[in-house]
């Protein structure tokens, strides 16, 4: 339902870099292909 995507667009907005925020919804093999870390 892509709730996860609107939580790390809210935590982005706060101050929080990308490449701090790991999508653990995302298999790590897709993780390089999205703008945020890749754990």
């Amino acid at each position: 339902n892509m709730t996860e995507m609107k939580i790390a667009q809210k935590l982005v907005e706060r101050g929080v870099a990308k490449e701090d925020i790991v999508l653990g919804f995302q298999a790590p093999e897709f993780r390089q292909y999205t703008d945020y870390g890749v754990g």
